[in-house]
This record gives C-alpha cells, structure tokens and sequence, in this order.
C-alpha cells in the first residue's frame, strides 16, 4: 500500500502524561537531554484524517522505565536505546459523506537516540478486528516424568471464541513460526509486513459449519490425544480433546501415536518424525484462514530467503525455504520468548506487538508445568470476555498453572499463577 509520509504537529500543546518527565529524562541527569524528531507514516487511506487523540509510549530497553507522551513535542530523551510504541484515534470521512473513527497503532523496537541519531520514524497501521478466535493458552513447556526426564505428548493449545456469535471452526489452521524469537538475521527478501514464514501447518477438518463454537466456548488441541496418566503419572488426560496433530513418520524409531481424537488436517511440517511445539516457547504461534485449498498453497505459497551467519570460523551466506501465510489471513499470532535471550518478534507488529513467556532464561527447569494463558476482562451475560489487543505482553499472563492441572487436579507441586477466576487489571467481573 503506498504510504504518505506525515508528520504531526498540534497546534494546541498537549499535556505530557503523568510521571512522562519523572522516568526516562531522569534515568541519567549526566546527560545531556535529546528532542527526537518522530515522523509518522500513515496509511494512504488516512492521510486526510483529522487526529482525535494520540499517545506515544517510549521504554528504556537498558532500564525497563517506561514514559507516556501525548505529544510528539513534549518527548525528549537520554542518550539510549528505546522501544516506542504509537497509538492514535483519527476521524475520517466515509464515501457517503459521514465521518468514522479509526484507531491506528506502530511500534518500533531498539530505537537509538544519541546526538548523531535523533529520528524516530514509525509506520502506523490500522488496528485489526478479525472477528475470529483467538489463542486463550498455550501448553508448551510439557511435564516432567517423576526421574526427571523430559516427557513428550502432552503440549497443548487452546482457542477461544471471544464474540458474541457462533463461530465455526472448520478450516481454521494453526501455526508455528518458522524464524525464533532469540535468534535474529537480516533476512532478505524481508516479507514480515506481508506475511508470516512459517513451518508448520495444521488445519482444522469440515464442510463449513461442522464445528460450531458458541461464544465464550473454546476448542482443546493436543499434541497426543490420549490418556498420558498411563505413561507418566505426572501428566494428565488429553483423550478428551477435541483435535490432535498427528504426524506420519518416516523414521521408525521415531513413531507418532494416533489418539482417539480427530485428527487435523496436516498441511506440512518441517519434520520427518512428529511435532511438538518448542518447549522453551522461543516460536511465535498464530490461527489462520486460508481462503484457498491446500494443493493450490502449497504450491504457490513456498519464500526462499537468504542471509548471513558471521562466525569466529569465517562468514557464510545461507539459503532456505520455508512457507509463508499472508498478514491478512491471520486472524491471531502470540510471540512467545524468554527475557534473557530474546531479540526480536517474528511476526509483523500488526499481528503482536509483544510477547510472553513461561521462565526468564533459556532451559529454566521451572518452566515445565506452566502455560501462558489469556487474561480475561469480565464476564458479559455470564460469558468471559478475554483481553485482546494485539500485544501479547499485555494479553497474557505468564508462567501460570496450565488450565489442565487445574481442571483435572493434578497433584504437580507447581508455582505459578493461579488462573482458574481469570480475573486480571482490577476489573470486576460483570
């Protein structure tokens, strides 16, 4: 879409947000203060707008202190490194003469501000509403046999009809990303504004309304859907899961098991044995609609991408393939990382501007036993409502106590957080 580059500028000068000049100005008085010049590039079906309201949110990467701005003539920074985050409400006006609202947000991550580098340039976006499921939990560290030793099978996700509508799940895919959240190249063609690289699909089976979700309802995907009791007593039952992935392997020692439960519809896999989701959580996992069928994907939807590896050894040019699905038909994506390795968000900020986690180091042997799982607003007519705003470090709890230790009693003397209220930014439920 071709962009306009814009610059705001208020004529009426806005108050800076409460505590703005108290966090980053003071994070080092030795230095000498930096008026940045933020540009803003808005969609070309905006650029007649009139902006309502806009708020600029700027976090020292070095520090974690965060200050909010309502002008972009009121920041003024360190030297530094920043994540800056754009919001703004802008009316416009519609073919048949009326006015809309739409909000539109950016994100720009590791911006440096020093003498010799003041710009900040974000480009915005109209915020989605995809009207669609979205992600409620992800299971993905697994459990531990009572030796301690890794147990594979029992990962799982969950997704969860957040509208006030039926919907149907049939043909929904679910994702996993190919690129890693703590390992970050310059990929080229760079596509992540056009699409995700992934390299797993499965896709929900059915004619079109075989699998109705009512509002407030959500649907279990397992790994394995068996009974994993039998196995490792620390585990628990998936045999009442409504879908699993099942993969046929090309290596007998390395043998999937086909549970009692309906199988997804296997579009590709990386692997040649069986797929379990990174049990350090270092992927980015999305739901999809994919309006055309699977032969036809498959063949014109392939994104070679070529980068560099910089080693002691020397430097090595590197080419791959993977898959990619289109921005546009993914209807939810949750990034997912720990503190102390991550880089980078693997899909575009449009899809998630943040991330979760469960543990904070890479192997953090707290982290089995723990799910991420969406914070709910309130209840509405008896039903949750679960926050969703396109940034999963503000929709999700994390390292909590996965739904199905609570739902089944599992006796895991586990530490985390208790989600069975679900109750979370001091909302009372209604």
């Amino acid at each position: 879409m071709k962009k306009l580059f814009y610059i705001f500028s208020l004529i009426v000068p806005l108050m800076v947000a409460l505590n703005a000049c108290d966090d980053l100005p003071g994070d080092d008085q030795s230095l000498a203060m930096i008026v940045p010049e933020v540009h803003v590039i808005l969609p070309d079906t905006v650029r007649d707008g009139r902006v309502v309201s806009e708020r600029y949110e700027v976090r020292n990467v070095t520090t974690g202190r965060k200050a909010i701005y309502l002008s972009k003539d009121d920041i003024d920074l360190s030297v530094g490194l920043y994540d800056v985050s754009y919001e703004t409400e802008m009316q416009i006006t519609t073919p048949d003469g009326g006015f809309d609202t739409l909000h539109l947000q950016a994100y720009e991550p590791s911006v440096l501000i020093r003498e010799t580098n003041r710009t900040i340039t974000l480009t915005a976006y109209v915020t989605r509403n995809a009207d669609d499921f979205i992600i409620s939990e992800i299971f993905f560290t697994g459990s531990l046999r009572p030796n301690g030793s890794q147990y594979y099978g029992d990962d799982y996700v969950k997704i969860f009809n957040n509208t006030d509508h039926v919907l149907y799940a049939d043909g929904l895919t679910f994702l996993e990303s190919k690129f890693v959240t703590t390992q970050k190249y310059n990929y080229t063609p760079d596509i992540m504004s056009q699409a995700m690289t992934v390299q797993a699909l499965y896709t929900i089976p059915g004619s079109g309304k075989d699998y109705p979700v009512q509002p407030g309802e959500e649907l279990w995907i397992v790994d394995t859907g068996i009974d994993h009791r039998v196995a490792n007593e620390n585990s628990f039952d998936c045999s009442g899961a409504d879908f699993e992935w099942y993969d046929v392997s090309t290596q007998p020692a390395h043998l999937d098991i086909d549970g009692p439960v309906t199988n997804l519809d296997k579009w590709y896999c990386y692997t040649l044995s069986f797929f379990v989701l990174h049990n350090r959580g270092f992927r980015a996992w999305a739901l999809a609609r994919i309006p055309i069928e699977k032969e036809q994907y498959l063949a014109n939807y392939s994104y070679t991408y070529n980068y560099i590896i910089i080693v002691p050894a020397g430097v090595y040019p590197m080419s791959q393939t993977a898959y990619k699905v289109p921005n546009d038909w993914i209807v939810d994506a949750v990034n997912c990382s720990v503190e102390a390795e991550r880089v980078w968000n693997v899909t575009d900020p449009s899809l998630d501007r943040g991330w979760t986690y469960c543990g904070t180091m890479d192997h953090d042997k707290t982290r089995y036993f723990h799910s991420v799982r969406r914070k709910m607003l309130y209840l509405k007519n008896g039903r949750p409502v679960l926050k969703d705003t396109n940034n999963s470090t503000e929709d999700f709890n994390p390292h909590c106590i996965p739904s199905e230790i609570e739902n089944q009693g599992t006796a895991i003397d586990v530490n985390g957080t208790p989600c069975t209220q679900r109750t979370w930014d001091g909302v009372t439920p209604r």
